[in-house]
């Protein structure tokens, strides 16, 4: 089975287009849901996060999602911490879930596939883009981020010009209608 690397940066809409895929029956693995389910459920992230961070990490509701983004988005370091102790847990999941799937090929949504090098585990790369200031009033609205917030989280990831630079497929998603053509024209190339 191929593994099709679908990124963008935040707010580019990956995860429409995964969705999108979703829809044409292609198994889709989200990263970043796993990672936010790991984060909650494995009691060895739990306990280095609680160790890193304090334990306002956690509170009655499970993670702390926002106090954990307030601390890292503003500490490269931190973040790269954090990163080291979930990513691995993220790879072993996916590496089990894989074997489970159907089809000539699959989805691994990861927003930071090309900065942690996941990219060279994937046979195929689309980058999903759209202009910088359409992506932060997705956000915004979305998240109920400040303006501020969501530059800070766009800052910690590579620029769609980096990013370009090593995608096989660029995907501009501004129109829904276009996008949802060339997810249809990309998934009729890819079940050949």
């Amino acid at each position: 089975m191929k593994i099709v690397g679908l990124t963008g940066g935040i707010g580019s809409g990956k995860s429409t287009v995964a969705a999108m895929f979703k829809e044409l029956g292609v198994a889709v693995y989200i990263a970043d849901v796993e990672a936010k389910r790991l984060m909650t459920s494995s009691k060895i992230i739990r306990r280095k996060l609680t160790l890193l961070l304090g334990d306002q990490a956690y509170n009655k509701d499970g993670l702390n999602r926002s106090f954990i983004a307030n601390k890292i988005f503003n500490d490269t370091s931190l973040l790269e911490t954090v990163n080291a102790i979930v990513h691995p847990k993220v790879a072993s999941h996916f590496k089990r879930w894989i074997k489970k799937q159907k089809g000539n090929y699959c989805i691994k949504e990861v927003a930071i596939l090309f900065e942690n090098g996941g990219h060279k585990q994937c046979d195929l790369t689309i980058l999903v883009t759209s202009p910088e200031e359409v992506r932060i009033n997705r956000v915004m609205e979305r998240d109920k981020s400040t303006r501020k917030e969501v530059l800070d989280r766009i800052k910690n990831q590579w620029t769609d010009a980096e990013k370009a630079e090593l995608a096989d497929i660029i995907i501009e998603n501004v129109i829904l209608e276009s996008t949802a053509k060339r997810v249809l024209e990309i998934h009729k190339e890819l079940q050949k």
